[in-house]
């Protein structure tokens, strides 16, 4: 069994945050849209452009999200998406592209259980954690 972070977007930035995720870690994107659904099946509210699904697999992990035409656009809370990268020096500069836009919460640096660590919320209000590893 697995957990797979399910991410929506209010104001109709899935895409572009997508995108955005697909330069910053790599992998493979999958996007469909409200228009590629089966006739009356698409979210109800949304405009044909809005993402229904978009998927960036990446390794083993995966990370899902969608277009919200019922949301508030309010910060997510309660919540992180956690990023483990291989090196010190990767972690660094995806948190630096991360918060790139959005708001440092907790600098990357060094801390007692990690090579580096930082915590941000990105320019689409998504708040992560990046990891170095142990020390």
């Amino acid at each position: 069994m697995s957990f797979h972070p399910y991410l929506f977007f209010s104001g109709g930035t899935c895409r572009e945050a997508f995108e955005r995720y697909q330069q910053i870690f790599g992998g493979e994107l999958s996007i469909m849209t409200n228009d590629q659904a089966p006739p009356g099946e698409g979210m109800p509210g949304a405009d044909g452009a809005s993402v229904m699904h978009a998927s960036l697999t990446l390794g083993d992990g995966l990370l899902m999200g969608s277009d919200d035409p019922t949301g508030d656009g309010g910060a997510k809370a309660g919540i992180a998406v956690s990023y483990s990268a291989p090196d010190e020096a990767s972690a660094a500069q995806i948190f630096q592209s991360l918060a790139d836009g959005g708001e440092v919460q907790m600098p990357f640096e060094p801390v007692f259980w990690s090579k580096g660590f930082g915590a941000c919320v990105d320019r689409y209000g998504i708040p992560w954690m990046v990891d170095a590893g142990a020390p």
